[in-house]
């Protein structure tokens, strides 16, 4: 598989998107019930295009990756939070994941932040080492969080420093 190029979404992504992430559910990191065509809207008032980044191979976006605020408070601004990464079956372990996880920190250092920081359930042994591979650390557990599939999940957080 090629590399994947990094940009930011754009409005017509949304169907894509939206598909990706139906494809891509599942109970290993998602806390909502698995989405039923159709889709809702990939964007809302709270994730606009400009705050996802998308990796395309062949012209066919293959995962995506948000950015948004942690707290929308003016003390908290320095902080930025990952707020959805998924990337498509036939991608996974190609290094998409690792290519978006670079790019939306770089993006956030872009926009004036110091810190980045992420939830993750305890259960997703992959996307933890990932993030840890890239210099995030355990900052938190909330244990039992979410109850997935009749399994009682921790939430994980984890941060680290731009």
């Amino acid at each position: 598989m090629p590399e994947p190029y990094i940009r930011t979404a754009l409005p017509d992504d949304d169907q894509e998107l939206r598909a990706l992430d139906g494809a891509t559910w599942s109970y290993q990191h998602a806390v909502l019930p698995e989405p039923q065509p159709p889709y809702d809207p990939f964007f809302d008032e709270r994730h606009a295009p400009e705050d996802t980044l998308v990796a395309e191979v062949d012209r066919r976006i293959v995962g995506y990756i948000r950015l948004g605020f942690a707290y929308n408070v003016a003390s908290n601004a320095h902080v930025r939070q990952i707020q959805g990464l998924a990337v498509a079956e036939e991608a996974r372990g190609r290094g998409v994941a690792r290519a978006l996880l670079r790019a939306v920190m770089a993006e956030a250092r872009r926009r004036g932040a110091s810190r980045i920081r992420l939830g993750v359930l305890g259960h997703n042994g992959p996307a933890r080492r990932l993030y840890e591979s890239e210099g995030f650390a355990v900052e938190g557990v909330l244990p039992g969080e979410f109850l997935l599939g009749g399994e009682y999940v921790d939430d994980v957080i984890m941060g680290r420093s731009l």
